[in-house]
Formats: C-alpha cells, structure tokens, sequence
C-alpha cells in the first residue's frame, strides 16, 4: 500500500489520539506490527506553534518514517500555513483532521464540525493540498460517516476532495452526534470505497483480529485504523497481522516481554514530557496496561499517589515482578479498551 509516493510497511494504521498517540507510543505501535502511525492533532494557530504542548506533538525524534502530522482548524490559508509549517520540520505527509468530534474542537467549527459546510471543507482540503504539492507531500484526510444520522455526507464529501488532489481517506463509522455511543456501522466506509479511486481506511471498533479481518472483508477498506483498542494493548497490530497473513492466533504477551516493554515506554516518555508532566501523564498508560490484571485497580489507585518518575517507574518494576509470580502470560484479549469512554483530551482524536 502507499500513500502517493510513500510506501507503507502494511495496512494496519494507528489512529491520532490526542493526549495519546505521541511519540514515544507511536513508536512503540510501529515497533509491534503497527505500518504507519499519525501524530496527535497540531493547531493551525500561529500563536501556539511555539507553545511547550505543540512542540511535543511535533517532537518526531528517532521516528521511523513515514511521519505524518495531523492538522486542525478551520480557515483554509492558516491549514496551509500550518501544513508548510510542519512539512519543513519533517512531516512527510500531512493529515487534515475533519474527525474530532470533541466539543471544544467542535465549537469552534474545526474536526467534524466541517462536515456541516462542505464547502469550506473542501477549500481548506484543496489549500493544504496545494500548498504541499511543491514539497511531494501528500495530503490526507480523516473524516466521520457525517454531522448526524440525517446528514450523513461522507460519500459526497469523499468525492470532492478526491477531485481536489486529497490522497488517502480515513472514515470513521460513526456520526459526530454519535461520538464513541453505539457501534460503529461500515456500510457508508463501504459506500466511500466504491466512490472513489484513492486508498480508504476504515476506523472504529476494531478491537481483535476477527474483527479486523471482518471489516476488511465487508468494505473492502485497503487498511483500518486502530485507536483505542490499542490503548495498553500496544501488541494488537502483531496479532492482527499474524492472523491476517496465517488464520491463526499469535500467544498472549508474556510478562516478562510487557514489563521490558512499559518500563521502556516509561523512560521514553519521562525523556519526552520531563518530571512532573511526565508522572502524571504516564498514569493512564499504566492503568491501561495493568487494569485488568490481578489487583490491577488497586494499583492505579496507588500509582496516582506518585509524584516521582523514578518511584512510578520502581512501582511498575515491582508489581510486574510480582504478577509474573502469578501467571507467564498477559490474557488474550480485553474488550476494556473499546468499552473505555474517551476523556475530553482523549476525544481530542480518539479513534
């Protein structure tokens, strides 16, 4: 698969989680079976460019390649700046966020508060698009099924930004008005793919391999993208591949290979945010990882007490020793992470 030019390692995409997807994770994703990952939202406002929160999330240190940087807002000349903005810091490719359906993002008319003015949708996807075209940067978008149950306006949409130069489309299947409440429905992705020549990803509720392998099937998507279920459970793209490619199931994680693996994400993402945000902001990777095993709520209680780096990172080491005592494997599967209902920085992109 590719995106324009740009090759991709396979069809198994990450989805852009703000608060989440930053880059010590995507790194981690990649490096478990994830092809291509999409930063965290970056603003389209000159003021904040320089603000200590964009800067990590346009922090792609030691990142394998493709990188792509998702960005929001809502007037078509300052998209266009932002995406130059980012292409000169390495952006390889840039994503347009028409998908984040948090209200705060919303109010302001940016994410999926666009898909109610097709119009101005479109001028901003043909601006960052022109814009990028001096640099061979191709131009993405992520999208939901449309504002509402009565105006759902993807397929429409799909086809006018495939005219205007967009390169991959990424769909959600779900309304804004839906949020992360319900299922999510595949017919209109499967719509979108038939409209249009571009490559399609589908995104939502994919949380296991027969589920991937389910929504391949049924929209004929060339990827799908995974977000939340892959919140603790980073290994799921290894799992996912190796059930595409052979019909089987890879072994649940040993413990011994998730403690290497949230200890090494810990100092990566201490390194990344520094002491204080970095404690704070570690909490609910742990307690995603840790939250369905033994005395796992208990333990995030407590490590939500910790305001030291290096004391969270002790207490991890030793409750992991300890589980190890207990069982060899992490369990095969938990529904946890798709039942989990995004936090407003979360929702920011969650998938």
């Amino acid at each position: 698969m590719h995106i324009g030019h740009i090759p991709l390692a396979n069809q198994l995409f990450v989805a852009p989680m703000a608060g989440v997807t930053d880059r010590p994770f995507r790194q981690l994703c990649k490096a478990l079976g994830a092809g291509y990952a999409v930063s965290e939202m970056v603003t389209s406002r000159k003021d904040l460019w320089n603000s200590l929160k964009t800067s990590r999330r346009a922090n792609h240190e030691g990142e394998p390649g493709p990188i792509a940087v998702q960005i929001a807002g809502t007037e078509a000349q300052m998209m266009a700046e932002a995406a130059v903005y980012n292409v000169e810091r390495g952006a390889q490719i840039i994503d347009i966020n028409m998908g984040c359906p948090a209200k705060k993002v919303c109010n302001k008319w940016a994410g999926s508060a666009l898909m109610q003015d097709e119009a101005l949708a479109v001028s901003i996807a043909q601006a960052v698009v022109e814009a990028c075209a001096p640099h061979r940067v191709p131009v993405t978008l992520k999208m939901r099924t449309g504002w509402c149950q009565e105006h759902k306006n993807a397929v429409a949409l799909a086809r006018q930004f495939e005219s205007v130069g967009i390169q991959m489309l990424t769909v959600h299947g779900r309304t804004r008005e839906q949020g992360y409440k319900g299922h999510a429905e595949y017919d209109t992705i499967t719509a979108v793919k038939a409209a249009v020549r571009v490559p399609v990803v589908a995104n939502g509720d994919i949380t296991s391999p027969e589920k991937a392998r389910e929504v391949l099937a049924a929209t004929g998507a060339d990827a799908i993208m995974i977000g939340r279920a892959a919140q603790g459970r980073p290994w799921i793209f290894r799992e996912i591949g190796h059930f595409l490619a052979t019909g089987e199931h890879l072994a649940p994680p040993l413990v011994a290979e998730v403690r290497r693996l949230l200890l090494e994400h810990l100092h990566d993402h201490y390194r990344l945010y520094g002491e204080l945000t970095g404690v704070r902001s570690a909490r609910k990777h742990i307690a995603w990882y840790l939250r369905s095993m033994p005395g796992g709520e208990a333990f995030r209680q407590h490590i939500n007490t910790i305001e030291d780096c290096a004391a969270q990172w002790q207490a991890v080491a030793d409750y992991l020793d300890a589980l190890a005592q207990q069982m060899d494997r992490f369990p095969a599967a938990s529904t946890l992470a798709a039942d989990a209902d995004p936090s407003e920085e979360q929702e920011g992109l969650a998938a």
